[in-house]
C-alpha cells in the first residue's frame, strides 16, 4: 500500500470516529460552514448540492475532505440515499451497531452488493466505483456496455472523468477522491430526478388521450422550464405533425400511423423519457427511454 493510500485509509477511520461516515442513518452534521476545506475546490458545487439533497455529509466543522480517497462504505451510503432505499437484507459481515450496517443491508436488498466483498473502509478505485454505480443503476438504465470495462463505460456515458492526459483514458486502477465521487453522485441524483419527472409527464399525457368522433385528442403537459415535451404523430405517408408543451391536439384516426412522446431536459439535452404508441388508435405504450446499452436489432 502506497503512502497516499495509507493516509487515506487512516483518514477514513478518523472520519468514522468523528461522525463523517457518510451514512444517512447517522446524526452527522449537515450544515455547511462559512469557511471549510472545499471552499475553493473544483467540486464545491457538487459537494454543496449533495449536502443540500442529504446524500453527502460534512463533519462537525463543515469539512468534507475532498482530496481524500472515497471509501466503499461512504459511497454505498450515498448510493442508498440517492436511490431512497428502505428495505433491507442481512449483511452478517458487519456487526450490530456498525455505522454502515443499515446502508449495506439496504444495498444488499437492492442487489448492489452482488459480487462485492463487504469492506466499508476499502479505498475505491475508478473501476470499483463505476461497478457500484452500474449495480445501483441497473433497475433504472439497465446493463452497461458489455464491450467496455465499468470504468470505460462510465467515462463514455459521461459520468466519470477520464484519466489525466498522457495516461490510458480508461485506466481502471486510479483512486477516486471524495470530490470526484461527489461529482459522480450528482449525475446520479439528477438522472433519477429527471426520469421521475419524465415518467410523471408521460403519465399525465397518457391520461389525456381519448378517441372521439374518429379523432385522437389529448394535450401535451405544460411541464416547466426544465423540460421540453413533444408529441409527434406520423402518418402512413410519413408525414409528421408535432405538438409541444401545453399544446392540445386533435388528429384524424385515418391520418395517424403511430405517435411518439419525448421529454428532454433543457439544461443538458439529456433524455428524461421516450415513449412510443405503435398501434394507433389503441394507446398501447412502449417505454423507449434510453438505456446504458442497447443490443443491436432490439427496439
Amino acid at each position: 500500500m502506497n503512502k497516499r493510500a495509507i493516509m487515506s485509509y487512516l483518514l477514513a477511520a478518523v472520519l468514522a470516529v468523528a461522525g463523517l461516515t457518510g451514512v444517512a442513518n447517522s446524526q452527522t452534521v449537515q450544515a455547511a460552514a462559512s469557511a471549510n476545506d472545499y471552499a475553493s475546490h473544483t467540486a464545491k458545487a457538487a459537494i454543496d448540492f449533495g449536502v443540500q439533497k442529504k446524500y453527502l455529509w460534512l463533519d462537525s466543522k463543515g469539512n468534507f475532505y475532498p482530496n481524500s480517497q472515497i471509501t466503499q462504505g461512504q459511497f454505498i451510503a450515498s448510493l442508498g440515499a440517492i436511490r431512497g432505499l428502505k428495505e433491507v437484507a442481512p449483511v452478517p459481515e458487519l456487526p450490530v451497531g456498525h455505522w454502515a450496517k443499515v446502508s449495506y443491508e439496504q444495498a444488499q436488498k437492492a442487489g448492489i452488493l452482488a459480487g462485492v466483498k463487504v469492506e466499508p473502509n476499502r479505498l475505491l478505485t475508478k473501476e470499483e466505483t463505476a461497478a457500484l454505480v452500474y449495480a445501483a443503476w441497473k433497475p433504472i438504465r439497465g446493463e452497461k456496455n458489455p464491450n467496455l470495462t465499468n470504468t470505460g463505460a462510465l467515462i463514455t456515458w459521461g459520468w466519470m472523468k477520464p484519466a489525466p492526459s498522457g495516461q490510458p483514458k480508461f485506466r481502471e486502477d486510479l483512486p477516486v477522491t471524495r470530490g470526484e465521487a461527489a461529482e459522480i453522485l450528482r449525475y446520479l441524483w439528477k438522472d433519477k430526478w429527471q426520469l421521475e419527472q419524465g415518467a410523471k409527464y408521460a403519465d399525465e399525457f397518457h391520461k389525456s388521450l381519448k378517441v372521439v368522433n374518429g379523432k385522437i385528442s389529448g394535450k401535451v403537459p405544460k411541464g416547466d422550464g426544465d423540460f421540453m415535451i413533444r408529441a409527434m404523430f406520423v402518418s402512413k405517408q410519413n408525414v409528421k405533425e408535432g405538438f409541444l408543451n401545453n399544446e392540445s391536439f386533435s388528429i384524424s384516426i385515418n391520418g395517424a400511423d403511430y405517435m411518439s412522446l419525448v421529454i428532454i431536459n433543457n439544461n443538458d439535452s439529456t433524455d428524461a423519457g421516450a415513449f412510443m404508441y405503435p398501434k394507433l388508435p389503441t394507446f398501447e405504450r412502449v417505454d423507449n427511454t434510453r438505456k446504458f446499452y442497447k443490443v443491436k436489432g432490439t427496439k
